[in-house]
């Protein structure tokens, strides 16, 4: 009977887990090699950038920020998507224009102001 127990509170344990991280990466994790299209991109790259600015880690004004440009560019590991945030309010050149990198599938990579 304590080995059923053990066996059932792990069991219970585990489906737990997987339903937690199964709605972490909401919408925006896919898995396998399919590309994603350009508007799936895009959408997945603006909600990154607004939980960058959740989360303090980008200013306030980021979230009016609109894509200035999409590509696909040859990554470290492959082909991956480059989505260009353009905002007019930082004055700083080399900081108003923040890059999200997307995998082809369309999962987060990095972001930074060098677009590298």
């Amino acid at each position: 009977m304590k080995k059923f127990a053990i066996a059932a509170v792990s069991l219970l344990a585990l489906a737990a887990a997987g339903s937690v991280s199964a709605a972490e990466g909401s919408s925006c994790h896919f898995h396998g090699n399919t590309p994603a299209s350009e508007k799936v991109v895009v959408d997945c790259a603006s909600q990154r950038k607004a939980a960058l600015v959740s989360s303090g880690k980008l200013e306030k004004s980021w979230e009016a920020a609109q894509v200035d440009k999409t590509e696909q560019i040859d990554g470290k590991k492959g082909k991956e998507w480059k989505v260009s945030f353009k905002n007019a309010s930082v004055t700083d050149a080399a900081k108003n224009t923040l890059y999200v990198f997307m995998s082809l599938p369309g999962n987060y990579i990095a972001s930074n102001f060098s677009g590298k």
